[in-house]
């Protein structure tokens, strides 16, 4: 699973996002979903999610 499907994320979860600022390297970020905050139901880049450290980012592996 890339992350790229709104239905595959629940909070709660184990995940690895990009965030903004990382974007350009790539770095991900390790955390637990808090929101999903992508209304659609997919997203070419990563459904956008907030984790519970706050840092908001697109998701690019479930774990």
């Amino acid at each position: 699973m890339d992350g790229t499907k709104r239905a595959e994320i629940r909070s709660g979860m184990s995940v690895a996002i990009v965030l903004k600022e990382d974007q350009a390297t790539g770095k991900l970020t390790d955390g637990i979903v808090r929101d999903i905050l992508t209304k659609s139901s997919s997203h070419p880049h990563g459904i956008k999610v907030r984790l519970m450290s706050r840092e908001v980012g697109r998701v690019k592996k479930i774990h």
